[in-house]
């Protein structure tokens, strides 16, 4: 039984590192963006005050959606420890990607890729809550009827995406289906999304101007309650981001 426990420590030992303190992991995060930043490296650490991680509606609404998967249970309170604590170092969010970089014992490379939403799916979101959002800053801001919430929160049919659809890789030696330093990610989007939420329907591949364009001004002008559309310019000074422009409607050919 000795030997057994013994072969058991000696493989542990050599697959995993000794544990990091949570202040040495925070020395270290530090150590490694002063020098990567001295490289000329753009780096986008994901900053945490206190111990809610998102604060805003969509920040919120991916951490919600995150810890309703059984699939991730087990290694999520730890991916919770190192964000708040500022591991995550860099944090990038591309169309269907994210690439960022965690301290752990060391600094490690996570990826995670997303699939982009259906088009059929897409199409039934925006059908639903057609009418019922005013302009970019209500969308941005969650400022949305509970009716609009439910369609965009739906687990099946909404916006946010399942396990099925997550797909992630880590540089550490962990084998788990999700190791710690991939949780921290995840929840590192949310609290990213509270700067930039934008950045949830690039993430997705969507163009969340479609979900204002589909408003019927007819409709809107029947509504009870007036609603102004915001001008663009506004949306820089409320979450200091600059929104892109939709994409250009293709022309139609004359005959």
């Amino acid at each position: 039984m000795a030997r057994r426990r013994r072969y058991y420590d000696d493989y542990y030992d050599d697959r995993y590192p000794a544990y990091t303190s949570v202040a040495s992991r925070e020395k270290l995060a530090q150590k490694e963006i002063a020098k990567r930043t001295k490289k000329g490296a753009k780096l986008h650490p994901v900053k945490v005050d206190g111990l809610n991680i998102a604060r805003t509606f969509w920040g919120k609404e991916w951490c919600t959606n995150l810890e309703s998967y059984r699939d991730y249970e087990n290694r999520l309170p730890r991916g919770r420890t190192y964000v708040r604590h500022g591991s995550v170092i860099d944090l990038q969010i591309h169309a269907g990607k994210v690439e960022a970089l965690v301290v752990g014992s060391e600094c490690y490379t996570v990826t995670i890729s997303i699939a982009r939403l259906a088009a059929a799916r897409w199409k039934t979101v925006r059908e639903k809550c057609s009418g019922e959002i005013g302009s970019l800053l209500e969308l941005l801001q969650g400022k949305l009827s509970d009716e609009v919430m439910r369609v965009i929160t739906d687990r099946k049919t909404g916006l946010f995406p399942a396990p099925a659809e997550i797909k992630f890789n880590c540089s550490c030696p962990d084998w788990a289906v999700m190791c710690k330093h991939v949780a921290a990610v995840m929840y590192g989007i949310g609290a990213r999304l509270d700067e930039a939420p934008e950045l949830f329907f690039t993430l997705r591949q969507l163009d969340h101007h479609q979900l204002i364009a589909d408003v019927d001004a007819t409709q809107l002008g029947r509504k009870k309650t007036a609603r102004k559309t915001v001008a663009e310019a506004d949306l820089a000074d409320v979450f200091g981001i600059e929104i892109e422009a939709p994409p250009p409607s293709p022309r139609k050919k004359r005959k």
